[in-house]
């Protein structure tokens, strides 16, 4: 393989990653829809298209694998390559949590349930999907400063995570409530964990860009401001 086909290779496979980005935030976009407006077509919809991003996750995967074995790529190859490998898992275990919450949501039933879960869930999606394209712009556009903002972004999600259960709490007086709200809690961390994705990917792209590797969430040091 000659250095232009690689490297086209390499931007080839590079679209596919963005557009696998896409496609996991419309999947969690889509759940939480399901879920806040009681859509079970729409949830049942995520389901299924749980195939195109699995699909999408093994072609990233095998050609990447294959740039590798086909080409001695430099060090920055190297990087951009881990980072598809690591970033495409990611994103097909965010794609696994929608459709985590879209079956939450189908097995919760007809239970009214409470307007303040659901608002708190939807504030949650939202967030979620605003992290998993700023992860993906900044892999876009080489932006080690976007990456620092997902941390930040994903405390306001923990926070909400942890608020979940106070909610779930507020329906104990009914047995078919509280079963409802502990599905919905199951969907917030399913959220959460999306969250944590983005970052994971946000780390792997400061490492593109810098050729250092940082976590984020190291419990033992602070992201920098």
């Amino acid at each position: 393989m000659s250095r232009q086909t690689f490297e086209e290779s390499l931007q080839h496979t590079e679209l596919e990653f963005i557009t696998l980005g896409e496609l996991a935030a419309v999947a969690i976009q889509r759940a939480v829809d399901a879920l806040v407006n009681r859509d079970d077509t729409l949830a049942q919809q995520v389901i299924d298209g749980d195939d195109e991003i699995d699909q999408l996750y093994l072609k990233i995967d095998s050609e990447t694998l294959s740039l590798l074995a086909l080409q001695t790529p430099v060090a920055g190859d190297l990087r951009l390559i881990s980072a598809f490998l690591h970033g495409c898992l990611h994103l097909e275990r965010v794609g696994d949590q929608a459709v985590n919450i879209a079956k939450l949501y189908l097995i919760s039933g007809d239970v009214p349930g409470s307007a303040g879960m659901r608002a708190l869930l939807a504030e949650m999606g939202e967030r979620v999907v605003a992290m998993i394209r700023t992860a993906m712009e900044a892999f876009a556009n080489r932006d080690v400063e976007r990456c620092l903002l997902l941390p930040k972004m994903d405390d306001l999600v923990d926070r909400l995570n942890r608020a979940s259960h106070l909610e779930a709490l507020k329906l104990a007086d009914d047995k078919a409530s509280l079963e409802w709200g502990m599905h919905m809690n199951l969907a917030a961390r399913a959220l959460e964990r999306a969250g944590d994705n983005a970052v994971d990917i946000g780390e792997q792209i400061s490492y593109l860009v810098t050729g250092e590797f940082h976590e984020f969430t190291d419990a033992s040091h602070e992201v920098d401001e």
